[in-house]
């Protein structure tokens, strides 16, 4: 089954992953504040506003630490309302209702998730017909296709790194690359995995 691209969230631990049949050159590189999806060097170019992004930022907040995730880029409007003090809830229904859905031929649903140092998870999605925020006690699962509304999803995986494989050795079609995020004692721990 082709669901696009997904995110899976749990109160401590989280992943994103790109599938892709349009884009599949792609990989996850990570910088000095976020994981950025962008063309690996052998894609051909495209001037597709929808291929590059920061998919996961990690950023301060009043109340500590708290994770983002998604499929674009209001991943980086939503840290950006977290620093500036917003409740999750806040910040992830506003950034997508903002952006909305991609205007591209499939109508394709932003998605994303929040993992605070608390422990509170929140998953969200804006598509043409709704607007759907809600937070979390066991992981759940939203893509951009198929499942695109939040639903219950077993994740086995308890570190960034386990996550990040995780979700990419499902068996949704046209995996390309993920990335994991986890809640530690010291703080978030992130993870890439690129297929290699």
């Amino acid at each position: 089954m082709y669901v696009g691209r997904f995110v899976v969230v749990g109160p401590d631990v989280g992943a994103y992953r790109v599938s892709s049949r349009s884009f599949p050159n792609r990989e996850i590189t990570a910088r000095e504040d976020a994981l950025t999806v962008g063309p690996t060097a052998d894609a051909p170019e495209t001037d597709n506003p929808y291929v590059s992004y920061n998919c996961l930022r990690v950023v301060e907040t009043p109340t500590g630490e708290t994770a983002t995730f998604g499929n674009g880029s209001h991943v980086d409007p939503i840290a950006e309302k977290l620093e500036l003090g917003y409740p999750a809830r806040d910040a992830l229904a506003e950034s997508l209702l903002a952006l909305d859905y991609e205007k591209d031929d499939y109508n394709t649903p932003r998605i994303a998730a929040t993992i605070d140092g608390l422990g509170e998870a929140l998953i969200g999605t804006v598509r043409k017909d709704a607007l759907l925020v809600e937070t979390i006690d066991e992981p759940t699962l939203v893509a951009t296709y198929e499942k695109d509304a939040p639903e219950s999803f077993s994740l086995e995986a308890d570190s960034a790194e386990a996550a990040a494989s995780e979700v990419y050795d499902l068996e949704f079609e046209h995996a390309v690359c993920a990335a994991g995020v986890s809640r530690t004692d010291d703080g978030f721990e992130t993870a890439i995995e690129n297929g290699d």
